[in-house]
C-alpha cells in the first residue's frame, strides 16, 4: 500500500505528539487533525481528542464526523487551564515563520499600513510560552519561510531567550511539519533544522522553498518514513473516508 503524500504529511504529524502522554492534543488544519487522532489511536492512547470544539470525545472521531460518545466538556475557561499549566500541545497554522521559529498570523505587510489583515494574534503568543507548540505548514514556500515575519504572532526562540529564563521557562518548539518535509529548531542557536523530506522530495527542492539558511544535522537527511500498512488503514477507512487530506495536501 503506497502512501500519498498527504498521508505522509498526517503520520508526521502524529509523531509531534509521541511521548506526550495525558495532554489535549489541538490541531489546527485536516492533516493536523488527522495526526493527533491517528497518534491517540496508535501510540498515544492517553492523549485527550476534541470534536473541534468543546467537546472531549471518548475516542477519536472521523475528519467532520459528530462527537459521538463524549468523556467530557471542555468550556473555554477550563481550556485556558490547560494551556496556562502547560497541559496542552498544540499544532498551529502559519502564515509566515522565519528561522527562530517567529510566527505571523496577524497582518502582511509594514507595520504602519499592512496590506493584509489576517486572523490577529489570537492565542499565539500564550501558546508558544506556556506549552508544547507545533506547525502544520500545508504549502511550503518562501511567501510562508521568510526572513523575518512582518509581525511576530508566535515567540520564536531568539524572542524567548531575549524575554529571560522567568517568563520563557516553559517555551517549547516541537516541530514544524510542511509538505515538503519536516524540520524542528535544532540548528545553531535554536534555528530551523531540517530532519527529513518526504518521498519523491529532495533536499535541494526544500532549500529553495525556504527563505533562510537551513541546518542540516550531521547524518545528513533521511526521507520521511511512510505510514505503515494499519496506519494507513486507519487514515483510509476510520479517520478521514471523505479524502479531506487530499484535497489540502494534493498528491
Amino acid at each position: 500500500m503506497t502512501a500519498t503524500r498527504a498521508e505522509v504529511c498526517v503520520a508526521a504529524c502524529a509523531e509531534a505528539w509521541r511521548g506526550d502522554g495525558e495532554v489535549l492534543a489541538a490541531a489546527m488544519g485536516v492533516c493536523s487533525v488527522l495526526g493527533a487522532r491517528l497518534a491517540r489511536m496508535t501510540f498515544a492512547p492517553d492523549l485527550l481528542t476534541t470534536d473541534g470544539g468543546a467537546l472531549l470525545t471518548a475516542a477519536p472521531i472521523p475528519y467532520g464526523a459528530p462527537p459521538g460518545p463524549v468523556e467530557g466538556w471542555l468550556p473555554f475557561r477550563d481550556h485556558l487551564w490547560l494551556v496556562l499549566n502547560g497541559r496542552r500541545h498544540v499544532m498551529m497554522g502559519a502564515s509566515q515563520i522565519d528561522r527562530h521559529g517567529n510566527t505571523n498570523i496577524s497582518a502582511i505587510g509594514p507595520w504602519a499600513r499592512p496590506r493584509s489583515q489576517l486572523l490577529g494574534s489570537r492565542g499565539a503568543p500564550g501558546n508558544t510560552i506556556c506549552c508544547p507548540t507545533s506547525y502544520w505548514i500545508p504549502r511550503h514556500s518562501t511567501r510562508v519561510f521568510v526572513p523575518e515575519v512582518d509581525m511576530a504572532s508566535g515567540v520564536g526562540t531568539d524572542r524567548a531567550a531575549a524575554l529571560g529564563p522567568r517568563a520563557a521557562r516553559f517555551h517549547d518548539l516541537r516541530r514544524v511539519v510542511t509538505d515538503l518535509a519536516v524540520l524542528d529548531l535544532g540548528g545553531p542557536g535554536g534555528t530551523m533544522r531540517l530532519l527529513s523530506v518526504h518521498p519523491g522530495v529532495t533536499v535541494d527542492e526544500v532549500v529553495a522553498a525556504t527563505g533562510f539558511p537551513l541546518a542540516i544535522g550531521p547524518g545528513g537527511v533521511p526521507e520521511t518514513p511512510e505510514p505503515g500498512e494499519e496506519e494507513l488503514r486507519l487514515i483510509r477507512d476510520v479517520l478521514d473516508p471523505g479524502g479531506a487530506r487530499e484535497a489540502e495536501v494534493p498528491g
